[in-house]
């Protein structure tokens, strides 16, 4: 960060070393904390965060400290060996890495301001000063707020595990004007699929016979069971089924999110499912199928909700369940499901408050896509930005944020849910209807989406 010698001072740059070197850890930070060029602001939230993780891999997660640990899903003070002040200091960087409004010749730009002519908005923005389309993407990509520090530890055979690493939350990818255009496209496939306008297992409309049932779902790029169809198919991709592919809108969207280092490169999705709630409905607890690669995403619109977190979710009542850890899903946010936050960790969302749209986009296995799947090329070749040639070398080098490679993960989560005393409420078949239809029973206790 010295450059040269001090233009006040004359103070050299090994001089003004010694001195950085003589400070304590809050002085430290609260230098840090200011005064760092939007450049700069990226790769010094990396190096922090990479430190921050590494001391948090390297503490021994004892009987002892589990209990400290799980007060919270967010890191504690009791993970580093820093005072709280520390703690406050370092989260103060990384308020002021992400969360703060870039400036462009003295001139603040808050994102609802500012419209990408990526095709998301539908329009143009106005009052943006002149800004170029590079310099609007780079003032939008610096204000998404990135939380990565997920931690719940749960005793899994016989063994201290942090159920939920590998979340991660991205917020203000989407800004209100863009999450009013696709809320209203996803209305229009729904419009389209209740006239008869898409193919036949894109569209499902369950009949909504108790509280928490019949979630309205479009799928694109494959074709997926929820439970054992009439036609005997199992839980899982169905080969030999068509769907209609992923809609423009989307595929804008896939690409807004590899830029912008929120997807990975190595795993594009080339598949989704949009779920649309009323009040009331939700989804039970359930890890997603293994037909689909690690990690996947959810993008949620219209209302803020909860999702749950934890190795054994329990149902109390119809659409109402507890864990462990609970999570706020802000609309415009995308929540990263990848390693034990996908594949330990069930999830669910208890029944929501009010009208809620979620789009889940995720990468099937080679070896499970449909016979007449065809690679999109749209989506072939999508490369993350690069923002500063300060920090090419971070990217390629760890991907930018630590990211792990795409990985089809072999574990496989057993048991059943189990109803709770004097309820009748289970979870069955009908949570996952098979996609295609409005109706049919099936006897399943447990499904896996």
């Amino acid at each position: 960060m010295f450059n040269g010698n001090s233009p006040d001072s004359g103070t050299s740059s090994q001089d003004l070393m010694g001195l950085f070197k003589g400070l304590g850890r809050e002085d430290i930070l609260e230098v840090l904390s200011q005064g760092v060029c939007l450049h700069c602001q990226p790769l010094l939230e990396t190096r922090i965060l990479n430190l921050v993780n590494k001391k948090l891999n390297d503490s021994s997660l004892s009987n002892d400290n589990i209990e400290s640990m799980n007060k919270t899903p967010r890191l504690q003070e009791t993970m580093l060996p820093t005072s709280l002040q520390t703690q406050e200091a370092l989260h103060s960087v990384r308020r002021k890495c992400y969360a703060s409004p870039a400036s462009v010749s003295g001139r603040q730009h808050p994102d609802s301001e500012i419209l990408l002519n990526d095709g998301l908005s539908g329009g143009s923005s106005e009052g943006d000063g002149g800004l170029s389309e590079e310099q609007k993407e780079r003032i939008r990509f610096s204000q998404v707020v990135r939380d990565k520090d997920f931690v719940h530890v749960e005793r899994i055979d016989g063994r201290a595990k942090n159920v939920i690493q590998g979340l991660e939350l991205h917020t203000k990818v989407f800004n209100a004007e863009e999450q009013k255009r696709i809320v209203e496209y996803v209305y229009n496939l729904q419009h389209k699929g209740r006239k008869g306008q898409l193919r036949e297992r894109t569209y499902s409309e369950p009949r909504k016979w108790m509280r928490g049932k019949g979630r309205v779902t479009i799928q694109c790029g494959c074709s997926y069971n929820y439970a054992t169809d009439k036609n005997g198919n199992p839980p899982g991709i169905i080969r030999d089924e068509d769907v209609d592919p992923l809609p423009p809108l989307f595929k804008l969207m896939i690409k807004r999110m590899v830029r912008w280092h929120v997807l990975q490169p190595t795993c594009i999705p080339n598949s989704c499912i949009v779920n649309i709630y009323d009040e009331g409905d939700c989804i039970p607890p359930h890890i997603d199928h293994h037909d689909f690669l690690r990690p996947f995403c959810t993008v949620s619109f219209l209302t803020e909700c909860n999702i749950l977190f934890g190795s054994n979710l329990k149902v109390l009542s119809p659409g109402e369940f507890s864990g462990p850890v609970s999570i706020p899903l802000p609309v415009g946010s995308v929540l990263i499901l990848n390693g034990n936050g996908a594949d330990i960790a069930k999830h669910c969302v208890p029944a929501v408050p009010a009208k809620r749209i979620s789009i889940t986009f995720r990468k099937m296995d080679d070896s499970k896509l449909p016979y007449e799947f065809s690679p999109d090329p749209e989506l072939m070749g999508i490369k993350p930005m690069v923002y500063s040639p300060l920090n090419k070398s971070q990217i390629q080098q760890n991907g930018h944020l630590g990211y792990s490679p795409c990985a089809n993960s072999s574990f496989q989560q057993n048991g059943t849910l189990k109803k709770s005393n004097g309820n009748s409420f289970t979870v069955d078949n009908d949570d996952f209807p098979p996609l295609g239809s409005n109706h049919g029973r099936f006897s399943r206790r447990e499904s896996k989406q």
